[in-house]
């Protein structure tokens, strides 16, 4: 649909163009009144051909490439790693809910951040403490969807295609067996990596009704609210899990 979406922004820019160049209005360009102005003409109507199939095979036609891990720095670099992989049709529910993640992580994070700037003052240890934990939630998200793409960067599409087309009838059965233990290894990681995002994203909601039911807080007592330990235990058990 986007590429759809984009075809259309094309078509119409190049129609603008040309409307705009031939309009006795603007540039007013035309055929047979001078040599210079019927070259331009024929210069624009050919120039505005070839943009359009150049500009259709890029949208419609040309192959995506996939960003590299070790480049991937802001949000909008994890969605378009991310959003590459949608065409992994056994996968593209997996990649759907992880693009939904990353803007509900951005926009939780942004609700929370300014519910801590309404509460306390950016110097308050308070602040610090909340902020910092969010952060670190935020990296912990993060690197689930680094880890996610790193294993989408290797799995074989066309192989596992291929091997679920030809069950266990052409395949040895313990070759079959071994190679659907190992897709069903990548599949199951997704899904683990997913599953554990949901629950930052839900600890994160946690940690907001928390914070909007304070009246005050002492710096010391962060550390034994209900939530901020739940978050901690759910850091350490993550980065473990992840080493």
């Amino acid at each position: 649909m986007t590429r759809y979406i984009q075809l259309f922004g094309l078509i119409i820019g190049i129609v603008a163009v040309n409307v705009l160049a031939f309009s006795p209005g603007f540039a007013g360009l035309g055929f047979g009144e001078n040599a210079f102005q019927t070259a331009l003409s024929v210069t624009l109507l050919f120039g505005s051909v070839l943009a359009l199939f150049y500009g259709s095979y890029n949208v419609l036609f040309k192959q995506p490439v996939v960003l590299p891990v070790r480049q991937i720095e802001t949000h909008e670099d994890y969605v378009e790693a991310l959003s590459f992989y949608r065409r992994i049709k056994i996968l593209e529910e997996d990649i759907t809910l992880g693009l939904s993640q990353l803007n509900r992580m951005k926009k939780k994070k942004g609700t929370l951040m300014n519910v801590l700037h309404q509460r306390f003052d950016p110097g308050e240890l308070s602040f610090k403490k909340f902020a910092s934990v969010t952060e670190e939630v935020e990296k912990l998200l993060y690197l689930n969807i680094r880890s996610i793409l790193n294993r989408l960067n290797v799995f074989d599409e066309a192989d596992y295609a291929s091997m679920m087309k030809a069950k266990s009838s052409t395949i040895p059965q313990r070759i079959f067996q071994e190679k659907t233990k190992v897709y069903n290894d990548y599949l199951t990681y997704v899904k683990d990596s997913l599953h554990t995002n949901e629950e930052i994203l839900l600890k994160l909601d946690q940690l907001l009704l928390e914070i909007s039911r304070l009246d005050s807080v002492e710096a010391g007592d962060i550390e034994q609210m209900p939530c901020m330990q739940e978050i901690d235990q759910l850091i350490k058990h993550t980065k473990l899990y992840r080493q």
